[in-house]
């Protein structure tokens, strides 16, 4: 009995759907490349609406945006409320997925390489990468990448390997939290958000 048992088990785990393994950083990361690309390749027939709802799912599963937000914000996302925090991360997305489909709104023959991964402290890994545009010098992008314990998520990203983008917004946001609080810094989202829709 034990071979037919043995057997069984191969065949059963064999058969187990692909979703069933860890998606590692870098197939995070190239899935959400993959989205850009057909929005850019489509960017004139979506329109900034259509870029937006394509890109708003991709951006939740590729992003983990609770933890940036709670980076950018500090402590005053530690003493908000669960209301609070809700209204703050909505803000955030908008502006977030605003930001990728007003940039993302052409396509000329560019291209996403992936360089190679790097592991750092604490239970993260770099997804070393570069968009290549046709008669321009490449733009280097780097993901750091990061398992809270429910996959692998982006929570920042690096421009030319250098510029981190959640702390360049972590400096901007607690200078409007200082001034306004949480709620200054809702809306200050939000009309970045509608300002890049109306572009």
């Amino acid at each position: 009995m034990r071979p037919n048992v043995l057997l069984f088990l191969s065949v059963f785990l064999t058969a187990l759907p692909s979703g069933a393994a860890e998606v590692s950083p870098r197939a995070v990361v190239e899935a959400f490349h993959e989205s850009l690309l057909a929005v850019m390749k489509k960017a004139d027939v979506l329109g900034m609406g259509g870029r937006y709802r394509h890109l708003e799912p991709r951006i939740d599963e590729a992003f983990d945006l609770t933890r940036m937000i709670r980076i950018a914000s500090g402590s005053h996302w530690k003493r908000a409320d669960a209301a609070k925090r809700r209204q703050l991360l909505d803000a955030f997305r908008a502006m977030s997925v605003s930001a990728y489909a007003a940039q993302f709104d052409g396509y000329s023959g560019q291209s996403f390489v992936t360089v190679g991964e790097r592991r750092e402290p604490k239970n993260i890994l770099l997804v070393e990468t570069r968009i290549v545009i046709p008669g321009e010098e490449p733009v280097d992008i780097t993901y750091v990448t990061k398992n809270s314990g429910e996959g692998w998520r982006i929570v920042d990203v690096l421009l030319d390997n250098a510029i981190s983008e959640l702390a360049v917004r972590r400096s901007e946001y607690r200078r409007i939290l200082k001034k306004r609080g949480v709620d200054g810094l809702i809306a200050t989202l939000y009309r970045k958000a509608a300002a890049l829709q109306a572009e």
